[in-house]
């Protein structure tokens, strides 16, 4: 075996071997019996997994294992997370079957070995996490514990609650308090499971004249529990925090503290930031929360521990209380709750659990310190030396002139500019959230909405670093994508409004607004209607803008162009998605136009084609049988005679020239084929119309993708600048010719006097015939007239 046989249980380490002899035993004897007794009493209503006598272990434990991870081995997220169970994670799950195990010893050992258990596993938390004289309660839902100390107070305070229930209630309402910037629902799930109305709980806003944005408003804290005194309540719990579940922020304990000392109320801490109370170094405003009344700690994701129970440590004079609220219990199996945990941290040992938490902490800061040097990277985060959690957001800040602007408006009502910018920038860093997460997995990242920041992006390795392992090089990995996707960003967002612009002003695309849509914009092509019914027309506009998407996407270039999101998007638009600094936002909604104009007249002459194919064959009935009459005439009637007509051609052969006929689908009308027998050669007749093409349409180098352009000087860049088509196009001629990135490297000045001629000839060809000194209005027109050509 594993052990040396003397320290274990024998029942324990013949479990395994025991179990497979056993069912071997059990298969033998018994199979014979049951199949004549099946054979008398089948029930056709059992469920197949159920049937006969049992299924063996392998082929159950086959079955959980498919049930896990699928029937295909994908490499899903899940599965990943469950690599990382490592050794102390077995620990955990181990002392869940033997929780299970020590249930089945007799009444006297079993409750010597959970006292035992129990004793132990308190004594260390209370030792960890500085938190002296503190019983502990051991629950799965977090909020578990928070709801059984509510109760306590509850006893606590009333004294005739055990007997007359709500009626002492009714008389002296409590109010339980809770920063508004606690987790969502949690003051709603304490009312609904103590039978309280929702008016016993009061959100304690945040400040935001000065301190953090996140922590608890202690002064208008104070004047709420005042008025709730005179109006005769009676002020129960305040629930503080120490790392807010979205930023991370510390409530200032020491002063809540005093308030609730004053008051006689009872004062809860829970957060992350608890976590750092292990170390050997904890900043004050964290250590504040070992004065409290109780705090709940969740060791599960800190330490990476599966299936461990969360822990709430109080304070409290009367077990008689703490039974009633049911904070400990008579029941021995209850207080195996503990097992998993009592081995866990004996396995980890004090080095090994300092350990986890002091190296999720340096990856905050490895962060918080790359963070610092980027730009259009706003981070919001309380206390630098040692918050666990970092949030930040993509942000450009306004410059010198616009600030003044923007004060103004901020401090009157919330300007809709203001508004749609926020929005904006929500859907940007929500995209930013979501490729961060999926670009670098093990980093954890997620996307939180935070009251006044709007949506951010949070990195909070004490809850998920020891769970994925995340290492430095994750956290380096993070940056460096994120140092990817800021140009993107900055980029899409300048360029939003010139495409907002050329759009508005181009004949025949209509601008979508929407604010929820992370890239360029959206774009609708305009079917010209001439009169159709609004379902014919509206099912003309899909089959044109779902064409068009096929079209742009065959183009080959860097953007994305979508049907936009799966739910709540518009119908029947082109969505455009993130953009680099490159793009020539004219070129691209110019040839959006002009392809949507081609596909609309594509489709026009399909439409015409059948009608002109049927008067074309009517009308070549009618020409053959004019041309048999003429033969006749010709001819005469005697050669149409079968044996007389082909005698009298023998002896006199009559000249006649073939008489064809060929009809032309472009034109729609029948034409001689004459020509084709004197030429010996078919004719192209008359040329089909010219497909509409972009009148930017530019020179291109080999390798070159659509759409991009040589980039502008950094001043032409701003957003107040929005260059006019025109003035495109003749920067366009004083352009230096475009190179692929891969021409990129070396200078121009390198190649030959030769070569450069001909680039800049072919530079000159290409946008010579769309020279123009005419204003936009007169350059739209000549978009028309070709079009029309």
């Amino acid at each position: 075996g594993l052990f040396p046989r003397k320290m274990v249980d024998p029942t324990l380490a013949e479990m395994g071997k025991n179990l497979n002899e056993a069912m071997k035993m059990l298969e033998d004897n018994q199979r014979k019996v049951e199949e004549e007794n099946e054979k008398k009493y089948a029930r056709k209503d059992i469920p197949g997994p159920l049937q006969g006598s049992g299924q063996d272990m392998v082929s159950i434990l086959q079955l959980v294992q498919n049930l896990m991870h699928g029937e295909e081995e994908e490499e899903t997220s899940q599965a990943y997370r469950l690599q990382n169970v490592g050794e102390q994670g077995h620990m955990a799950l181990l002392g869940h079957s033997l929780a299970a195990y020590i249930s089945v010893l007799d009444r006297e050992r079993l409750r010597k070995l959970t006292t035992r258990i129990l004793s132990d596993t308190t004594l260390w938390l209370c030792r960890l996490f500085r938190y002296e004289n503190g019983s502990a309660y051991y629950h799965e839902d977090d909020r578990e514990g928070l709801l059984k100390i509510c109760r306590l107070v509850i006893h606590t305070r009333y004294e005739d609650y055990t007997v007359e229930g709500f009626n002492v209630l009714y008389t002296k309402q409590p109010v339980i308090y809770i920063s508004s910037a606690a987790r969502t629902g949690l003051g709603q799930a304490l009312c609904n499971q103590l039978g309280l109305p929702l008016s016993c709980m009061c959100r304690v806003p945040c400040n935001t004249m000065f301190g953090s944005q996140h922590q608890m408003d202690v002064a208008l804290l104070d004047r709420l529990i005042k008025d709730d005194v005179e109006s005769g309540k009676l002020p129960l719990l305040l629930v503080a925090n120490a790392g807010t579940p979205g930023a991370g922020h510390t409530d200032k304990l020491g002063r809540l503290k005093e308030l609730c000392e004053q008051y006689n109320m009872w004062l809860h801490v829970e957060g992350v930031n608890l976590a750092t109370l292990a170390l050997g170094y904890v900043s004050s405003s964290v250590l504040a929360a070992t004065k409290c009344d109780s705090m709940t700690l969740t060791l599960g994701s800190w330490l990476g521990l599966p299936a461990v129970p969360a822990v709430t440590l109080y304070r409290h004079e009367d077990p008689s209380l703490s039974l009633a609220a049911g904070l400990t219990s008579s029941q021995p199996v209850e207080k195996l709750r503990a097992l998993p945990l009592w081995l866990s941290l004996q396995y980890l040992g004090h080095d090994g659990i300092v350990e986890r938490i002091k190296h999720a902490s340096q990856l905050s800061q490895r962060l918080l310190e790359n963070l610092k040097n980027l730009d259009f990277i706003k981070t919001s985060v309380e206390d630098e030396l040692s918050s666990p959690v970092v949030v930040f957001k993509f942000f450009r800040e306004y410059s010198n002139r616009d600030q003044t602007s923007h004060a103004a408006q901020a401090s009157t009502i919330q300007h809709p500019l203001i508004c749609n910018e926020r929005h904006i920038y929500d859907t940007f860093n929500q995209w930013l959230g979501e490729q961060l997460a999926q670009l670098v997995p093990a980093s954890g990242v997620d996307v939180v909405e935070l009251e006044d920041e709007g949506t951010c992006v949070r990195f909070s390795p004490l809850m998920t670093s020891a769970v994925l392992g995340t290492e430095i090089q994750d956290v380096d990995q993070l940056v460096d994508c994120l140092k990817m996707k800021i140009p993107v960003l900055t980029s899409t967002l300048q360029l939003r409004e010139e495409f907002e612009q050329e759009v508005r002003r181009t004949v025949g695309l209509l601008y979508i607004e929407d604010l929820s849509w992370p890239g360029l914009g959206v774009v609708r092509y305009n079917y010209h209607s001439d009169g159709k019914n609004d379902d014919k027309q509206e099912k003309e506009l899909e089959k044109i803008n779902t064409e068009l998407l096929k079209k742009l996407n065959d183009l080959e270039s860097d953007l994305t162009f979508s049907l936009g999101p799966e739910f709540g998007g518009q119908k029947n638009c082109v969505y455009i998605g993130m953009v680099t600094e490159d793009l020539d936002v004219s070129e691209l909604v110019e040839t959006i136009a002009a392809t949507g104009r081609e596909i609309e007249e594509n489709s026009r002459l399909l439409e015409n084609m059948t009608e002109v194919v049927r008067k074309g064959i009517q009308e070549a009935q009618l020409q053959l049988q004019k041309a048999n009459e003429e033969r006749l005439l010709e001819e005469g009637v005697l050669r149409q005679i079968p044996v007389v007509g082909s005698v009298l051609n023998w002896f006199s052969p009559f000249q006649a020239s073939p008489k064809g006929r060929t009809f032309n689908l472009t034109a729609g009308s029948l034409e001689s084929t004459e020509s084709t027998y004197v030429s010996k050669a078919q004719g192209t007749g008359t040329t089909p119309p010219p497909t509409p093409a972009s009148s930017l349409a530019k020179q291109r180098l080999p390798g070159q993708k659509p759409f991009k352009r040589s980039l502008r000087s950094s001043d032409a860049f701003s957003e107040t600048s929005s260059v006019s088509h025109c003035d495109d196009m003749e920067k366009m001629e004083q352009r230096p010719p475009i190179l692929s990135p891969s021409q990129e490297q070396g200078p121009l000045e390198t190649e030959k006097p030769e070569e450069q001629k001909e680039v800049a000839q072919a530079t000159k060809a290409g946008t010579e015939d769309i020279r123009s000194d005419k204003s936009p209005r007169d350059c739209t027109k000549v978009e028309e007239q070709e079009s029309q050509r």
